[in-house]
């Protein structure tokens, strides 16, 4: 009797997904732990268990990953489409992206990778590319199909720069940044930090609304 013997075949599209994730969470880590310029693709190949050819293949090279790893965390926080389709009123809606966007701004994480960047982009200057491509421009661009929506806009003053809102409203978010970079200790939490952030709100909404 012969027996017939199943070839490992390829992959499933599920493993090849959890792969690339790790892939991702593992350069994401080691940028974190030792700086962007001092991690080469061998040492994530190598922590990853793949082939740098791997991560030429999937994402061009170290920039590359950074965008993926960047764009992963981001999406983790707001889901595409998820401002400009929301039908409750604006200011729930912008509570919610606050508090959200400053439980972003404010994770231990984020603060490290933008050490890195700021201690890096001036020699490296793919590295603040990179950052800003896959953070803070995809955030202004979800901002500003927000404002663009006509129910959005017939609410706030018609004097308004409106290309300065999205800048504006994340500057009222983002609170005491300098502070929070050299004092991370001191940084307010819990209900301290939250009756801040809905005066710095308040603040925002009397400025751009028609009838705050």
């Amino acid at each position: 009797m012969s027996s017939c013997v199943k070839s490992a075949g390829r992959p499933k599209a599920s493993e090849v997904e959890a792969r690339t994730q790790e892939l991702i969470h593992v350069a994401g880590g080691l940028f974190l732990k030792h700086g962007y310029t001092k991690v080469s693709l061998e040492a994530i190949a190598r922590e990853a268990r793949v082939a740098v050819r791997t991560i030429y293949v999937k994402f061009g090279g170290k920039a590359g990953l950074l965008k993926a790893a960047l764009v992963a965390r981001r999406e983790r926080f707001f889901p595409a489409g998820s401002m400009e389709e929301d039908t409750r009123p604006l200011r729930a809606i912008l509570d919610d992206f606050a508090r959200v966007f400053y439980a972003l701004l404010c994770e231990s994480d984020a603060v490290a990778l933008q050490r890195v960047v700021i201690a890096e982009s001036g020699s490296n200057p793919e590295l603040a590319d990179t950052f800003y491509e896959a953070g803070p421009r995809m955030t202004r661009e979800m901002l500003d199909r927000f404002f663009a929506r006509a129910d959005v806009r017939a609410q706030l003053r018609e004097d308004l720069p409106f290309d300065q809102l999205p800048p504006y409203l994340i500057s009222c978010i983002n609170g005491d940044p300098l502070g929070r970079f050299l004092f991370p200790d001191q940084e307010p939490c819990g209900e301290e930090a939250e009756r801040l952030l809905a005066q710095r709100m308040e603040l925002f909404y009397r400025s751009v609304l028609k009838h705050p």
